[in-house]
């Protein structure tokens, strides 16, 4: 090799190094630049982390979810509204009652939609996804008419229709113990397993149509493939999520999917052949794939409610004139697929996560427990040895106090979001104007808001009498938000909250709820991006009452 080849060769591995630094600076000074978007407004906004925006201390490990989102709060108390970043985006993380209000219902026209995660506008969504089709993500007028064609499916008398399920489910469960119990058998438990496999068998009868006992087949198909499609423990889960929440338009390039192909094929065929078998039989059942099958029919209608619907507890929301307005459209049997695997994902994953947190405020809170099982013993006397009602699970007004707090202190979705869609102004604390822009993202934190001594004193105490007949009027309903804020708020806050209360009705009328030297008092929760996951889960003994 001669001296000059090899002088070429040294000045072409110099250009190439040249070239990859400064490329390397370049995208340094993007990322800068983009981490310049509030300074440059003059907004307050917390510091990000390079590259990973405000998720930074909780994937570092140095912060859970909650405290990330209380931490943000609670630094600017005086601030309207607060920047952050989803990784490289800006977000407007909202703290004000009032315009919290505006956002999400006044002014409601102009954040019709949630982020770009899974959300779709309407000519791109893949109708073969499920993903893309639930509720959850569908944008724009899909969005409002999938609404309109499944509010109608959890009003308080289609409830009624289907309590019977829900109870049969919890009272199946608490007879299980009853005879574990009678073998000389200590429960002490861990409750996320129970309230997974409890929730299971319910979403399973309530939204599936089958019958299945997860405590006395453990084994069962249904129980072990919903097991593996939510097992968000995995190590290839949060790779797949932060593509998701950074590059939803990569994933989607990418074909990922957070779920697998096989048992979303398994959930697809199990539905599919329930329908066709109804349909060949003429069977009727009064559950979520019934009221499906009717609106693919264009026969699921609003009916008149004679309950008000706080009568259903102080937590749920109203449905809006969205979801009672009249729609014609024709569903295909995967977008209706694809809301009844929603109600799985709400069913299994969503309910059992709450479930065990209100576990351990009963746990936690001994006296809370007993009076609320004095409550329970007052409606079994006036039963007469009738069944438990919807109506009569709904005059419980101690119970609702329970749940409401637990809902506030432990709320489902610690944060929820919104995308605007047409350019946003509003007067910031200092009366300034303030624009958000048609495709930015706003953040209500809803956990900062529960857990604000301003509105709620002493924030992380457990205190059911908030929600007394005295104190609920004080509340301001931008402050409590346990199942979201105006017209896209969770469409099965009935549903839940009758879920809820029935199976604690059916446990702590034959069991206590005792702490053991396993059970982690106070409760500390898991840093992780993934949700409330309790460090060490939440364990209890259910022990018989005498």
């Amino acid at each position: 090799m001669t001296l000059t080849l090899m002088f070429r060769m040294l000045m072409a591995n110099h250009y190439i190094v040249a070239a990859i630094i400064g490329a390397v600076l370049l995208l340094y000074r993007y990322i800068k630049g983009r981490y310049r978007f509030f300074a440059e407004r003059n907004i307050p906004y917390g510091k990000p982390t390079f590259l990973l925006g405000s998720h930074g201390p909780v994937l570092l490990k140095e912060r859970d979810l909650y405290q990330q989102i209380q931490h943000i709060y609670n630094e600017f108390p005086n601030a309207k509204i607060v920047g952050g970043f989803d990784f490289l985006k800006p977000v407007w993380i909202v703290r004000d009652p009032e315009l919290i209000k505006r956002i999400g219902v006044k002014d409601f026209d102009h954040f019709v939609d949630r982020m770009p995660v899974f959300s779709l506008p309407d000519e791109e969504v893949d109708k073969d996804r499920l993903m893309e089709n639930m509720l959850l993500a569908l944008r724009g007028q899909k969005w409002r008419d999938m609404r309109a064609t499944l509010s109608p499916a959890f009003t308080g008398s289609k409830m009624r229709h289907m309590f019977g399920l829900v109870v049969k489910c919890a009272e199946s469960t608490a007879e299980f113990y009853v005879s574990e119990a009678k073998y000389g058998r200590r429960l002490e438990l861990e409750m996320k397993e129970v309230f997974s496999k409890l929730c299971n068998d319910m979403i399973a009868s309530v939204a599936f149509g089958i019958q299945v006992d997860s405590f006395r087949e453990s084994q069962n198909d249904f129980y072990m493939m919903g097991k593996e499609l939510l097992n968000f423990k995995k190590i290839t889960t949060i790779p797949k999520v932060l593509i998701f929440r950074a590059t939803p338009w990569l994933a989607r390039r990418l074909k990922i999917d957070l779920f697998s192909a096989s048992l979303l094929t398994y959930f697809k065929r199990m539905i599919t052949d329930n329908m066709q078998y109804r349909d060949t039989n003429g069977i009727v059942r009064n559950d979520m794939i019934d009221m499906l099958m009717q609106a693919r029919k264009g026969a699921l209608k609003h009916q008149i409610e004679e309950l008000d619907s706080k009568e259903a507890g102080f937590a749920t929301v109203e449905e809006s004139s969205v979801g009672k307005t009249m729609q014609n459209r024709v569903w295909s049997d995967n977008e209706l697929i694809a809301q009844c695997f929603l109600f799985f994902i709400g069913g299994f994953e969503t309910l059992s996560t709450f479930l065990q947190f209100l576990s351990y405020e009963l746990m936690a809170n001994p006296k809370v427990q007993q009076r609320l099982h004095e409550e329970i013993l007052l409606i079994e006397a006036s039963l007469n040895n009738q069944p438990l009602t919807y109506d009569v699970l709904q005059k419980m007004h101690y119970m609702d106090m329970v749940v409401s707090e637990a809902l506030r202190l432990w709320p489902p979705g610690p944060f929820i979001d919104r995308f605007c869609v047409k350019n946003y102004v509003f007067e910031n604390a200092e009366g300034c104007k303030i624009q958000i822009d048609r495709g930015q993202i706003v953040w209500l934190p809803i956990v900062a808001l529960h857990r604000d001594p301003q509105y709620f004193p002493e924030p992380n105490k457990f205190i059911p009498e908030r929600f007394n007949e005295e104190n609920r009027s004080r509340i301001n309903a931008a402050t409590y938000l346990p199942f979201g804020i105006g017209p896209r708020n969770c469409i099965g806050s009935r549903l839940a909250l009758m879920e809820v209360k029935a199976i604690i009705y059916s446990l702590l009328k034959k069991f206590s709820f005792v702490q053991t030297t396993k059970s982690q008092v106070p409760l500390r929760l898991s840093k992780t991006i993934l949700g409330p996951i309790p460090e060490r889960g939440v364990w209890l003994e259910l022990k018989p009452r005498t």
